[in-house]
């Protein structure tokens, strides 16, 4: 039965592809905030934040386009036909959630942040079941998610949860997961008739270009301190470029059900990332043990609700 299926639907191969796109998401954060040190990006300037994101973004777009078509020895690009794929793309998953989530993560006190895009991968798996109909929702998968978000909870436990609700705190981060999360059955659905890989390039670019833009235009300004802030910028369009294009080519193959769990592994990521950064960070280890277990079993969950599913 293997021999019959795409290669990119092969379980081992899924597995370490998901598993490889949320190591480079997490390692995303702990890098945002060197970026922003070496860049001397106060916390509180929004504008040059967004200019940050959007200088990342449009260097994401144009190393996937570059590699790919020195790859394919031709220029890739979308279909004339299907060029309207790439701005609906760029606004939803790159404008749209990544503005919502920079002005969220300014404004939201302690961990909530952290638990409320923790929620991504549960609303993904919601979203495909129940609004692009791409796959049926049942109690595993149900089970499964609640378990993950679980993992989410323990990771933070100890935190600040403190601090009333805002719209343009909590209330953006909530968005930005929505859009993203939206994004992704949005891409599963295009990538029936476009290349993914093509779409991501093109629309970081557009997306990317149109942030760069408006953050420049409400005053930010980028003032890197030496190659070490060139070199962190790169590192993070790098990351943008490689799993986000993997992520939309393992959505052309396989049920947003069966790799969304694996994003539940990026604050897993993030913490390991960050004690090797700095080994003089305190880690409660068991807590963090106890988080990837449940993590571990969300995924075995969900992965056994998807097979029920196609029985």
């Amino acid at each position: 039965m293997n021999e019959k299926q795409p290669l990119l639907a092969r379980g081992p191969v899924v597995v370490a592809l998901a598993i490889l796109c949320n190591m480079l998401w997490g390692s995303a954060i702990p890098f945002i905030n060197l970026g922003y040190r070496l860049f001397g990006i106060p916390s509180g300037e929004t504008a040059t934040q967004i200019l940050f994101a959007g200088c990342r973004f449009f260097l994401a777009g144009a190393l996937t386009i570059l590699f790919t078509s020195a790859i394919q020895r031709r220029l890739v690009r979308p279909k004339k036909a299907n060029i309207h794929m790439v701005f609906k793309l760029g606004m939803l998953q790159t404008v749209t959630q990544y503005v919502l989530f920079y002005i969220g993560v300014a404004h939201t006190v302690g961990v909530k942040g952290s638990i409320i895009q923790g929620l991504n991968a549960f609303v993904s798996i919601l979203i495909a079941s129940y609004i692009f109909r791409s796959e049926k929702m049942n109690m595993l998968k149900w089970i499964g998610g609640a378990v993950g978000v679980a993992g989410i909870v323990v990771v933070n436990l100890g935190g600040s949860f403190g601090g009333a609700m805002t719209l343009t705190g909590e209330g953006f981060l909530f968005l930005s997961m929505i859009a993203g999360a939206c994004s992704a059955g949005t891409i599963k659905y295009f990538a029936r008739r476009e290349d993914p890989v093509a779409l991501s390039g093109w629309q970081f670019m557009l997306g990317g270009a149109i942030m760069a833009c408006a953050g420049f235009l409400l005053g930010g300004r980028l003032r890197p301190n030496g190659f070490a802030a060139l070199a962190v910028l790169l590192y993070l369009a790098l990351v943008s470029a490689v799993a986000y294009t993997i992520w939309s080519v393992l959505l052309k193959y396989n049920p947003v059900s069966r790799i969304a769990p694996f994003m539940f592994l990026q604050p897993i990521f993030g913490v390991v990332l960050s004690l090797i950064l700095d080994p003089g960070t305190q880690v409660p280890l068991l807590r963090y043990a106890l988080a990837l277990a449940l993590v571990c079993a969300s995924i075995v969950i969900v992965g056994r609700g998807q097979q029920v599913g196609e029985d």
